[in-house]
């Protein structure tokens, strides 16, 4: 520690500005945060003569050390992944070796100002992309292009707009996972893109949370296997994908002056899983976040970059900063690789790293080892993905000026994508409720619209600047996890040509408030339509007063009291919702005409079809809740933490710890309305024949002994990935049937119950399936639990284990309808 200590004295000394914590190996001390800001290509530090006695010391975190299984732990490239649904772990280590051997011969031509610009973006506003770093003429480095969002590429044309994270986490289905993030990645390739920023795998630990809906739910598996494929996809298709946002960013209100205190088992078993889970599939690069973790800046944070990021998960790719979360240059000596976009602030014109980053390396502050360091990791990445190749595109758009059409080239990159957001809009729509039949639609005499959600935005799909508004059917939220629409297809205008077919009459009143008019309207109607909406996203946007988060959960524009005027006038109401997240429903979910909801969540740009095609039972409805609809707000064991302001940093505790979401509602017996994993179909399915056994261990016999007597696995380098920790450890397998009238798809979900003394919430999912089944017919269904799905981290030994006593499963339909039970065998 004294080297260090040194270091921040010397910083301290040179910079004379009001220190804040940063932390090394661990430790917090008290330092300067940044050198004081310069413009780029000016330096306000010491010169290189004023060198401190005790330079800090860097070396290189090692590669992960794994000899390949074969069958278990298979070398992989990002071009071509293990299918969907492989038991296979891919082994993205020799990829990587290359990739690093590459980028180190590439840049022992570089000086020291070329390594420093390759981590340095070229500020707010500048370039074509949304993030840019400069090129490298010289050197034959073209620069970095980065680019939103989650759901498709922001800020330029002839792009698809996919269903929101939420809803792809919904459809509990890899295979559209995986087929999602591959066109998502071609898309981000054919615009030149090199890095998309995204996905985002926050996890919804505040029911009203503002950007919930560009995430995967509120469970660390679900979330993870979301990722998982989702980053397996986006990188098959050929952009470097980026992990976002590193860490426990589950709040916008204050996000840059808030501090989230989380424990270290929580960390590991809950935030850190998704993260985890993205290294396993090679992902190229993660950012950090806005807020502090545990009272340091996570883009500062060594614990968790350095500690639990590059050793513990052996990530070998780098680490950016979100857009102007970079608080000093010795952030790069606690793991910050990148800086984004650049400037200190949006076009300060002012930098952390650049010439100041050069010249704490000449006065002896930082080694040029770590600029080393940091400048192979990030053109790893770019040989990592093949971004090398001749035949990739370049930039043919500009993010900073859309109108422009000297850099606007209008590059088509859609393809025949706009069936998977059809696809992955009718998986997504979750049937709540559905009463004698009501759904699916049958050829009804008359139909009439309610709600302005049913209808196409007035001014257009981007009537509102990052679609900060809430007019006509909500497809997308707002904020930088957008994209353009092509076009936006309504309910409105998809059940108006479904009725054509059917003959079918059509009338619709598309307003909120006049609910007398609404209820006039919908009296003679063989069905009434209602559509009910609740919006958020990212906190630079308010909207009515809510400021990215939602101020409360309850419909828009006066949503409960529509639905309630309109089933007083039609015994056959049906409600459609279109929400970034769970909506209190109970006034009016137990209504005995309201025969029918649909959970819809955001659809993307085929929003209509995708629900037509539920409605009148092209698909038959599988989609489950990702998250937990409760009866009362209060219910949800973590809230929105208020307060702060001037500069103050807000503590949000999370004193819930691993008992978020369902896990809380199990643990203090609270009654959801819909809980976790809960869905209806148009037909039923039975279980039976649960059978479970032990798998023989293929990686390393002497660690799962251990494991096996519940002794501490080790802690090292990639050691929360070790193949034995991943491998297949138990199969369960089990029949689903369909025993009810008509095709259709069901979600198996198992669930694993720890024995009390681990100390684990009751019931926690860790694995599922999608099967499709016509009546009458069934399937096997195989589960294949690792190691590490039934361990719990031990803060003591800081090591994955295995909780003394029996552990339990369960086999069941959602987080509460339990069908079949068994237990692990010794």
């Amino acid at each position: 520690m004294r080297n260090f200590c040194t270091v921040l004295a010397f910083a301290l000394a040179v910079n004379a500005i009001t220190p804040d914590v940063v932390t090394f190996n661990g430790e917090h001390f008290t330092a300067s945060p940044v050198a004081s800001a310069a413009p780029q290509g000016q330096s306000t530090n010491a010169p290189a003569s004023s060198s401190p006695s005790d330079a800090e010391t860097f070396s290189p975190f090692p590669a992960p050390t794994q000899k390949p299984v074969s069958g278990v732990f298979v070398s992989s490239d990002p071009s071509s992944p293990p299918p969907v649904g492989s038991s296979v772990i891919p082994d993205f280590n020799p990829a990587w070796q290359a990739a690093y051997a590459k980028a180190k011969a590439k840049i022992t031509s570089f000086t020291l100002d070329e390594k420093v610009s390759v981590a340095t973006g070229v500020g707010a506003g500048v370039g074509r992309c949304i993030g840019n770093t400069p090129a490298v003429e010289a050197q034959a480095w073209p620069g970095l292009c980065l680019e939103d969002s989650p759901l498709g590429v922001r800020q330029t044309d002839f792009v698809t707009v996919f269903p929101a994270g939420i809803n792809t986490a919904a459809t509990f289905n890899r295979t559209l996972m995986r087929m999602r993030g591959v066109a998502m990645g071609q898309e981000h390739k054919g615009k030149g893109i090199n890095i998309a920023l995204g996905p985002m795998m926050n996890m919804g630990r505040i029911a009203q949370g503002g950007r919930n809906w560009e995430g995967f739910g509120a469970d660390p598996f679900l979330a993870g296997e979301t990722a998982y494929e989702t980053i397996l996809g986006m990188q098959q298709g050929g952009v470097q994908a980026c992990a976002k946002h590193f860490i426990d960013n589950e709040q916008e209100w204050q996000r840059t002056d808030s501090s989230s205190n989380v424990d270290d088992r929580t960390q590991h078993e809950i935030y850190g899983h998704p993260f985890l889970r993205s290294v396993m599939a090679g992902v190229a690069s993660v950012m950090c976040s806005y807020n502090q973790v545990n009272g340091t800046y996570a883009c500062q944070n060594d614990k968790m970059l350095n500690d639990v990021l590059k050793r513990e998960f052996g990530f070998q790719g780098y680490v950016m900063s979100d857009w102007s979360a970079t608080h000093s240059t010795l952030s790069v000596m606690t793991g910050l690789d990148m800086t984004m976009p650049g400037d200190i602030t949006f076009g300060s014109g002012t930098t952390y790293f650049g010439s100041n980053l050069t010249d704490y390396v000449l006065n002896g502050t930082i080694p040029e080892s770590r600029i080393d360091d940091m400048a192979t990791r990030i053109i790893a990445g770019w040989y990592h993905l093949h971004q090398d190749d001749k035949s990739f595109p370049a930039v043919n758009f500009n993010a900073n000026k859309q109108l422009d059409q000297a850099t606007n080239m209008h590059v088509d990159v859609q393809g025949d994508h706009f069936q998977i957001v059809r696809d992955i809009g009718s998986a997504s729509t979750v049937l709540l409720k559905n009463v004698n039949g009501a759904l699916p639609l049958n050829k009804p005499r008359s139909i009439v619209l309610i709600g302005s959600d049913a209808a196409p935005q007035p001014g257009g799909p981007g009537q509102f600047s990052d679609f900060g508004g809430d007019a006509g059917v909500l497809a997308i939220g707002w904020g930088s996890g957008t994209a353009n629409f092509p076009y936006l297809i309504s309910p409105y205008e998809a059940i108006q040509a479904r009725a054509r077919e059917d003959h079918t009459t059509v009338n619709w009143h598309i307003t909120d408030f006049d609910t007398a008019q609404s209820a006039k309207a919908a009296a003679p109607a063989s069905v009434a339509i209602v559509f009910i909406n609740a919006d958020s996203g990212e906190g630079y946007i308010s909207v009515d007063g809510n400021n990215g988060d939602r101020k409360n959960l309850t419909a828009w524009h006066g949503g409960d009291n529509l639905v309630l005027a309109v089933a007083a006038a039609n015994k056959n109401t049906v409600v459609v919702v279109h929400s970034v997240g769970p909506l209190i429903v109970e006034p009016w979910i137990d209504h005995p005409n309201v025969t029918a909801v649909l959970w819809a969540g955001l659809g993307g740009q085929e929003t209509g079809n995708g629900l037509v095609d539920v409605l009148y039972g092209v698909r038959n409805p599988s989609a489950r809740l990702p998250y937990t609809i409760a009866k009362n707000p209060s219910d949800y064991s973590a809230q929105l933490t208020l307060g702060g302001g001037g500069g103050t940093i807000i503590q949000i505790p999370y004193t819930e710890g691993l008992n978020i979401d369902y896990r809380a509602f199990d643990a203090n017996n609270i009654s959801p309305r819909f809980e976790f994993g809960f869905g209806l179909s148009y037909t039923t399915f039975q279980y039976s024949a649960l059978k479970i056994e032990k798998i023989s261990n293929k990686s390393n016999a002497t660690l799962t002994a251990a494991w096996d007597a519940s002794k501490p696995s080790p802690n090292g380098v990639g050691s929360s990935t070790a193949a034995w920790l991943h491998e297949p450890a138990f199969k369960v397998t089990f029949k689903v049937a369909n025993s009810g009238s008509v095709s259709g798809g069901e979600i198996p979900q198992l669930y694993v119950n720890h024995p009390p003394s681990a100390g684990e919430p009751p019931s926690l999912l860790k694995d599922f399936d999608d099967v499709d089944l016509a009546p009458g017919r069934s399937k096997t269904v195989t589960f294949m639990l690792s190691r590490h799905d039934l361990s719990i981290w031990d803060v003591a030994s800081q090591s994955w284990m295995r909780p003394q006593g029996t552990i339990k499963i369960t086999i069941g339909a959602s987080s509460r309808d339990s069908r079949l039970f068994g237990a692990l065998p010794a």
